[in-house]
């Protein structure tokens, strides 16, 4: 199945790089949706977000003619992405400012589409706090992993590490996600 996706994506890259208006669109509409959730659970920004999402877009149609695709073009899709938010952030450090949680109110628990019901708003919002207690580099690798939906091998590729260092990191990430949750709940029921 991968490789079928993947030649799907190289045949949409070359048909880009000519010009083939569908083909940009299929990869914009394949791929801006979780370059645009990877960059809002980084920065918990909706509009910082997709102003990087399109610079990300910007970047690629500048680039498409120069690029060769050999299975990699996923990982240079969001390395691009997260070096755009890093400049930003770094950028933006020197006039640092809190950033609400408001996109969270936006999602209650309703039945989805799928049948699966979604987190109701405190378990989100445990998450969330959970999410900002954590390292950067913790956050980032959940974000990439959950939220990008990139193989550990994508990763270690974008990020330049070994997989099985990569898998020791996700692992003790999320075991600090559930014990500063359980933390949560515990002051919660007292």
């Amino acid at each position: 199945m991968r490789d079928g996706q993947d030649d799907r994506i190289a045949k949409w890259l070359a048909d880009a790089a000519r010009g083939d208006e569908f083909a940009w669109r299929a990869l914009v509409s394949e791929f801006s949706p979780r370059v645009f959730g990877l960059l809002k659970a980084q920065c918990r920004d909706s509009d910082l977000a997709e102003e990087l999402t399109q610079s990300v877009f910007v970047t690629v149609a500048e680039k498409l003619g120069e690029y060769r695709e050999q299975g990699r073009f996923e990982s240079w899709i969001f390395r691009v992405a997260v070096n755009r938010l890093r400049d930003e952030m770094r950028r933006r450090s020197r006039h640092a400012k809190p950033t609400p949680i408001e996109f969270l109110s936006e999602l209650e628990g309703t039945p989805s589409d799928d049948g699966y019901r979604t987190a109701d708003r405190d378990q989100i919002v445990a998450l969330e706090r959970a999410m900002e207690g954590l390292s950067r580099a913790d956050r980032e690798i959940i974000d990439l992993r959950h939220t990008a939906e990139l193989s550990f091998k994508e990763i270690a590729a974008l990020l330049d590490e070994p997989v099985g260092t990569l898998l020791a990191r996700h692992h003790r990430a999320l075991g600090r996600l559930r014990e500063s949750i359980e933390r949560q709940q515990k002051r919660g029921d007292k």
